[in-house]
């Protein structure tokens, strides 16, 4: 538990984007499922109106994070940002240097542990 890194992103969806949204969730789930193994938690919410998502992200350690990011960044941080406009990102757990500095870019929240359990 001590390596583990997860996140919960908040983005808006664009007005009109809910389509792309979709589709570009899918194919990133799909993505995510087939090609990281070290990824435990990769999960999509959106509320009731359409207009706010959650992704709940869980990964083994910071290498598997920066697995993630790499393949983001190539193939889907451009849609990503054009469909989705990011508000807040709360980051638990243990991320190195290289994940911080990954995730500079959206002004993270780091959460320190002060107690509780995971199975």
């Amino acid at each position: 538990m001590a390596t583990q890194v997860s996140w919960m992103l908040e983005l808006n969806i664009q007005s009109g984007r809910e389509e792309n949204f979709r589709a570009l969730m899918k194919e990133m789930v799909s993505a995510t499922e087939a090609n990281e193994a070290r990824t435990l938690t990769y999960e999509w919410s959106i509320n009731a109106d359409g207009t706010v998502c959650h992704i709940l992200e869980r990964y083994v350690d910071s290498a598997a994070v920066l697995t993630h990011l790499a393949t983001f960044g190539e193939k889907f941080a451009n849609r990503f940002l054009e469909v989705l406009k990011p508000t807040r990102l709360f980051v638990y757990g243990s991320p190195d240097a290289a994940v911080k500095e990954a995730l500079a870019g959206f002004n993270p929240v780091y959460m320190e542990s002060v107690g509780g359990i995971s199975r």
